[in-house]
């Protein structure tokens, strides 16, 4: 089979474009796909909703007012978590399958949000955060794997990015239930506890969804994968992705291994993908979106806005700009491409990060509500409108298809779990170094690192805008054992893109 006939390829679906297929035309995949990606809203929400229930926290428990470093802890504790969820979820992904991590996942959210619901005292608090972690951390590495397995790899992106859009969605109704519950007793306790409703719910449509049709054919249950497949794809592809799978099954039974961690490392093309891939999870995270989405009511009230309320509001404002970008984002990921979106975003990111630098380098303490102040909303709102359609879902999307079959699971928890441990640094001291240093600088050592983001996208992210899964395995071949896989015109497919 060449790499033109491969179903979904670009020159199969140059050949036979009445098999191409569009985000909105197969409902079965479509609801498959946000089904699953209330996974990604559980995600969202847990990062969303503790920027505001901190302020409330710190009313009820006067140690945590006098303490930053509780503070941080308390927001940090579900990272620690989704560290934890991460690494285990790629072997738990690949050993048990994608629903069944799902679920384990929802049960254990769900734990955790009644733990935080009835925290008697911050510590029993921070051990529910830690729950919470653990099934956001496995449902991080699980969503998108089995988005991407069950998606056309024409519109892959969109789909997977749609996983991203759950998230921000998340986001914003963290904020919407954060204002809700302002003026209700309990406060804090309603904005935790609620967030076991979309892990219930999750939980028992994924008992009515198959498992994925790869990991079942690589299971050798193939009449199931078929099942699967066949409410995916029109017959003559069927047939087609049908042949496809086989052979990969062949290959992979010839070469068949039990793989560990450190085997991603020992295998050179898995080596420089996996470095390209957390590559991406780092640099999303140190580029600064979940100081922006944990703290912007704080940086909010840092910007002159003193009040819980408008603060929250403001916030608001800022999370539904960023699910409206990530909505820009589903279309322009397969039509703009992975890499050119990234360094559109990325360039973008470091202009914003600069003005919110200079709102606050500019702001003198008598200066509150005046036009400094206003000047950072202005720059947060800036950074969210280029970050979302971007650097939010590019990273999650190319760590769901750059790996073959037997290494997307492990390395796709390996990779979260970078972002996950990014996220864990720039949480644990964004306050302390912002009271250190001052705000100011610390958006400018933001804005620097996006810029060296930048540089490695250009180096080491191939655009993998709709290649197949085999198209991507043979990239990185040829990038690590050179011309001799003849990938030369993937390679400049790719180049074309960016």
């Amino acid at each position: 089979m060449t790499l033109e006939s491969l179903p979904g390829s670009s020159g199969y679906l140059d050949l036979f474009p009445e098999r191409r297929m569009s985000y909105f035309s197969n409902p079965y995949v479509l609801g498959l796909t946000v089904i699953a990606g209330i996974g990604g809203l559980l995600f969202g929400y847990d990062t969303g909703v503790i920027s505001g229930a901190l302020l409330y926290i710190k009313d009820d428990f006067e140690i945590v007012r006098q303490s930053s470093f509780l503070q941080e802890t308390i927001v940090s504790m579900a990272l620690v978590g989704a560290m934890i969820g991460a690494a285990s979820g790629g072997w738990i992904n690949d050993a048990y399958g994608r629903k069944k991590a799902t679920l384990l996942a929802d049960v254990v959210f769900t734990a955790g949000a009644i733990v935080m619901a009835a925290a008697p005292d911050p510590y029993v608090l921070i051990l529910g955060r830690l729950l919470v972690g653990l099934g956001v951390g496995t449902a991080s590495v699980t969503a998108p794997v089995y988005i991407a397995e069950a998606s056309p790899s024409e519109v892959r992106g969109g789909l997977v990015s749609t996983n991203v859009l759950m998230i921000t969605g998340g986001q914003f109704l963290s904020y919407l239930v954060n204002l809700a519950f302002t003026q209700v007793r309990g406060t804090w306790r309603w904005m935790l506890g609620v967030s076991a409703v979309p892990a219930v719910i999750q939980f028992f449509l994924m008992l009515c969804l198959p498992e994925s049709p790869r990991w079942l054919f690589m299971k050798n249950e193939k009449d199931k994968a078929i099942a699967v497949l066949s409410k995916i794809y029109d017959i003559a592809r069927l047939e087609d992705e049908v042949d496809h799978l086989s052979a990969a099954l062949e290959e992979e039974q010839q070469r068949k291994h039990t793989v560990r961690y450190l085997d991603v490392f020992r295998t050179k093309e898995i080596r420089i993908a996996f470095l390209a891939g957390a590559g991406l999870q780092a640099f999303q995270q140190f580029t600064g979106i979940n100081t922006v989405m944990y703290y912007s009511p704080t940086i909010v009230q840092m910007a002159g806005f003193n009040s819980n309320q408008l603060a929250l509001l403001l916030s608001l404002i800022v999370a539904a700009m960023n699910a409206g970008g990530t909505v820009v984002g589903i279309y322009l990921i397969d039509h703009f491409g992975r890499k050119k979106l990234a360094l559109s975003s990325l360039s973008g990111v470091i202009v914003s990060l600069v003005i919110l630098a200079g709102a606050f380098f500019a702001e003198t303490p008598g200066s509150s509500n005046g036009i400094y102040g206003w000047l950072a909303v202005i720059g947060l709102a800036l950074y969210i409108a280029f970050f979302a359609p971007g650097m939010g879902p590019v990273p999650w999307t190319v760590n769901s298809e750059i790996y073959p079959e037997q290494y997307r699971g492990i390395c796709g928890g390996m990779s979260a779990t970078v972002n996950w441990i990014s996220n864990l640094i720039v949480a644990q001291t964004f306050l302390t170094i912002a009271e250190a240093l001052g705000t100011g600088v610390t958006f400018l050592i933001l804005a620097g690192i996006a810029l060296l983001a930048v540089v490695f996208v250009i180096v080491y992210v191939p655009e993998t805008k709709g290649l197949t899964f085999v198209e991507v395995e043979r990239i990185w071949k040829e990038r690590a054992w050179g011309s001799s896989y003849n990938t030369e015109s993937l390679l400049e497919h790719g180049n074309e893109s960016t």
